[in-house]
């Protein structure tokens, strides 16, 4: 058995006139995250996770931000797509621990939605995927609001 791990980061400015889409789920916000797709934070940084540690380049690469067919596109596709090419690999997950910072709003009710609706699109149980939420004690552009951050580890397995 094979083991491998990666490491993943997403950072998106908070805009109005978006919705905020964390984790694969809506959350009720004044304002969204800025970006071509949805601009799912703890989504992207799981799929850099994954294809990093199964040496296949990053998000970027695979679903790139000048493609017509990837603007506004639900993030839980990407994850989708992301899964079936690291299953083509001969991959499956292992465990991923993410956590995601942002001062509002709070996130920690929202973390029991996230894992079932992440579990539910990566065919993996529920009790492989953490998720942690922080503030970044009001420092930098997280602490200002001007932004969310989101870090990722995942372990994945080749049999």
């Amino acid at each position: 058995m094979k083991i491998r791990v990666g490491f993943g980061y997403d950072v998106h400015a908070l805009v109005s006139n978006r919705e905020l889409w964390i984790g694969g789920i809506k959350i009720e916000h004044t304002r969204g995250l800025q970006g071509h797709s949805d601009a799912d934070v703890l989504i992207h940084a799981i799929c850099d996770a994954l294809l990093g540690a199964a040496n296949m380049r990053d998000i970027g690469y695979h679903f790139p931000d000048t493609a017509g067919e990837y603007k506004d596109i639900d993030s839980k596709i990407l994850l989708r797509d992301t899964m079936t090419l690291i299953r083509k690999a001969g991959y499956e997950v292992g465990n991923i621990d993410a956590t995601i910072a942002a001062e509002r709003p709070k996130l920690n009710p929202h973390i029991p939605a996230m894992k079932q609706k992440l579990a539910e699109v990566m065919h993996v149980s529920e009790e492989d995927i953490s998720i942690k939420a922080t503030t970044s004690e009001k420092l930098g552009f997280v602490g200002r609001e001007e932004g969310i951050a989101a870090y990722a580890t995942v372990l994945i397995v080749r049999h």
